[in-house]
């Protein structure tokens, strides 16, 4: 859907860019000929206003100029400044929650054309613990959203205790990610309170959520069922979900090329609750509350 819409957006511009310029260098100084010969034969005796009946702007050729800049304006800004995107599932909570909307960065990792998505600009790289935003790997149609965990040439391992171990590439020393308990957690699957920690990656902290009855499907792990260890390719990514029992990421999938890279979520412009009662008349894509206190930065 975000590339079908990219590509509408490219196309509206291109069509509304070509009527503007068409009109301000062919057509409208045809119309001014004519407007100045009309003047010519009737000397002082006729107004400005009856001259332009002479030769009017078409109604259509007048509206679709019109809305060039404001669609190229929208283009530019999406394409190479920030996109919104909505978050459609539980994998990255407690960071992310489902209704939240963000903000993605787009000139973080490489300025791309809106299209085919060719770098035009080099400007960055991701850092280990960004939240980023990608073309997943199986249907690159489809956007997902998860944090830098393994950088290129990095080993992952994945221990049965649920807790991240990286050796940095060039080493073999396999450092574990500092975790600290956090009490109260007010997220629940079933009837299972979700134990809620903290975790550094790099120089980014954050919030995770463990299920601390449910098994690691290690069985679903690729490239090697059953391996809880991956070494990152050079020029691909390793990402996870802080909801890391809930979460289909480089563990079942693979790593993130490079050129899947969209951008970095930086910030929430605004939050909707869509709980509601089983017996609630709303549609379900109604909004039910606005959770404010959730506008603000990513960590």
């Amino acid at each position: 859907m975000a590339n079908m819409f990219s590509l509408i957006l490219v196309l509206a511009t291109l069509v509304t860019g070509i009527v503007w310029a068409l009109d301000k260098f062919v057509w409208a100084p045809k119309r001014q000929l004519k407007i100045d010969a009309a003047a010519a034969n009737a000397g002082d005796e006729i107004d400005a206003e009856v001259l332009n009946t002479v030769a009017p702007q078409p109604v259509w050729v007048e509206q679709t100029a019109s809305l060039f800049p404001v669609i190229a304006l929208i283009m530019v800004f999406r394409s190479f400044i920030y996109e919104p995107f909505q978050i459609p599932s539980g994998s990255m909570m407690p960071t992310l929650l489902v209704g939240d909307f963000i903000l993605v960065e787009k000139f973080s990792y490489g300025l791309r054309d809106p299209v085919f998505r060719h770098k035009l600009v080099e400007t960055g790289e991701p850092e280990r613990g960004d939240v980023v935003v990608f073309k997943y790997p199986p249907q690159p149609s489809i956007d997902y959203i998860k944090r830098v965990v393994g950088m290129p040439g990095d080993t992952v391992r994945y221990s049965a205790n649920k807790q991240v171990c990286i050796a940095p590439k060039g080493t073999s020393d396999c450092q574990p990610v500092p975790q600290t308990n956090m009490v109260d957690s007010e997220f629940q699957q079933g009837m299972t309170q979700l134990v809620q920690l903290n975790e550094k990656l790099g120089d980014v902290e954050h919030q995770i959520l463990i299920h601390p009855l449910k098994r690691d499907r290690t069985l679903a792990y690729q490239p090697r069922p059953g391996v809880s260890e991956w070494v990152v390719p050079e020029g691909q990514y390793f990402v996870m979900g802080d909801n890391r029992d809930n979460s289909a990421d480089s563990r079942y999938w693979g790593f993130v090329p490079e050129a899947n890279l969209v951008g970095k979520a930086v910030g929430i412009w605004i939050s909707f609750d869509f709980e509601r009662g089983a017996d609630s008349a709303l549609p379900s894509w109604i909004p039910t509350d606005v959770r404010f206190s959730r506008v603000g930065g990513i960590n």
